[in-house]
């Protein structure tokens, strides 16, 4: 479509002539006699500009440019007329084309408009290419769905983007709560102030007091500074707290004050700051049985549970599985620079028939090891079973055992008791996040260690 230009007019000669200019200065040009033969033309090629005159027979230039808005049909148009009029030119305008050149005309001045349109349509694409880059840093990625039960719960979030109220999203680990937040963040009023995120079970208990509430200089030994907490840098924004089950009981009552007075107050400080913050939280947990037991504070529930969202599991929601794969896929092959590859149909009866424990965050990371390590243009079923299987995770349906064989290298002239266990432990610790779907504190859970333990284990083997 680059340089190429249909000119429209009834004089053959006026098109001979606007034609040897355009075409000496690299255009390509097709010609047309009326607006009836150029629509013609437009139907089935792409012109990046189109010179059309005003007055023509069978159809002229402005109810060309009618069809030409009303279908969607791309190019610049740029109106010509030896009858012009303030009025005509005014039409022209309002009727979407770009620029309107009075009959007869010097080449230059032709040639000059075009460069203007030119360059419009150059800054046109950068700014949209740089909307869609803002928009993408801005961390409003894409939700995809195409299942009843994530529009449902998709609907709900368009109803309460703009209040202030507080949400509870709830789902197991990996359904993508977290991107349910910040939809509700960046769709709604507050989307140009602070988005700000933080899981209160990544943090050691010891650390999440200062990072959540700031300090002021000399409140601990290592405190240099005063610092904001990042209740306060979400201020005017939203505090996303994943993972808010996790939170020890001594700051749910620090938690539960910032709710119910709109003030914060950092470590070693005697004074309160307001603030303005909207906040979401997130949890794979069941609160309700974690009130009941002691381990959260009812109260603090109550002020979390104005709006509850629930983000079904995967498995739940079988029509998303081949919609988010083929996604997923093209994604991590565009990423890695690898050919386009797609998912053949017993591939995909695998998929379907997967437990999905990690849910959308173990079908990511599925995709994109199939665009790593599958070669050829065709995910198969049986190349499939292979990426599970080198990912040391058990694969695919329903009919696939749970149970895994673990081989441990053992030399056999020295074997070394504590390397072997030291391999194991960090096999099993792979194993136990890939079936957590990278939730650390579920990992710990299923290998029946603390959180504390694991994330210790987890730096000496370098996970």
């Amino acid at each position: 479509m680059d340089n190429r230009i249909l000119v429209v007019d009834d004089e053959a000669s006026l098109r001979d002539a606007v034609g040897r200019i355009l075409s000496a200065e690299g255009y390509e040009v097709r010609e047309a006699g009326d607006g009836k033969a150029a629509l013609a033309l437009l139907e089935n090629e792409k012109f990046e500009f189109i010179l059309c005159d005003m007055r023509m027979p069978v159809m002229g230039g402005l109810e060309l440019l009618r069809e030409i808005t009303a279908r969607g049909i791309p190019g610049t148009v740029i109106m010509m007329s030896a009858f012009g009029t303030v009025e005509t030119a005014v039409e022209a305008m309002k009727l979407g084309a770009y620029d309107y050149i009075a009959k007869p005309f010097m080449s230059d001045e032709i040639l000059l408009t075009l460069r203007k349109a030119s360059e419009r349509e150059r800054l046109q694409t950068e700014n949209e290419f740089l909307r869609k880059e803002i928009k993408k840093a801005s961390g409003r990625e894409e939700l995809l769905y195409a299942d009843p039960v994530m529009e449902e719960m998709l609907r709900m979030v368009e109803k309460v983007k703009d209040y202030d109220a507080t949400v509870l999203v709830t789902g197991e680990s990996g359904t993508g709560k977290e991107l349910v937040a910040r939809h509700l963040h960046f769709g709604g009023r507050r989307h140009g102030k602070p988005f700000v995120a933080i899981n209160c079970g990544a943090i050691p208990e010891t650390l999440l007091e200062s990072e959540l509430f700031g300090y002021r200089k000399g409140a601990f030994t290592e405190a240099k500074k005063d610092r904001a907490g990042l209740i306060e840098e979400a201020n005017q924004g939203t505090l996303f707290l994943d993972e808010i089950g996790e939170l020890p009981l001594s700051l749910q009552t620090k938690l539960l004050r910032v709710l119910q007075d709109g003030e914060v107050r950092r470590l070693g400080d005697t004074e309160t700051r307001r603030i303005d913050v909207r906040l979401v939280a997130a949890t794979a947990r069941n609160l309700e049985e974690e009130v009941s037991a002691g381990r959260f504070r009812e109260d603090l529930f109550y002020r979390l549970n104005v709006i509850r969202l629930h983000v079904p599991p995967l498995r739940e929601r079988p029509e998303d599985i081949p919609l988010l794969s083929r996604h997923f896929l093209g994604l991590y092959c565009a990423k890695h620079g690898k050919p386009e590859m797609t998912l053949s149909e017993d591939a995909m009866s695998a998929l379907a028939g997967h437990e999905w424990r990690g849910n959308v965050r173990e079908l990511k990371n599925l995709m994109e090891r199939c665009s790593l390590l599958g070669s050829g243009g065709e995910v198969t079923r049986d190349g499939l079973m292979v990426v599970w299987r080198l990912a040391g995770a058990p694969g695919g349906s329903k009919e696939t055992t749970l149970s895994q064989e673990i081989r441990i290298s053992v030399s056999a002239e020295r074997p070394d008791l504590k390397g072997a266990i030291r391999e194991l432990e960090k096999v099993m610790i792979m194993i136990a996040l890939e079936r957590a779907g990278g939730s650390k504190p579920k990992a710990a859970e299923l290998l029946g260690i603390s959180h504390p333990t694991l994330l210790y284990k987890a730096k000496e083997h370098g996970i």
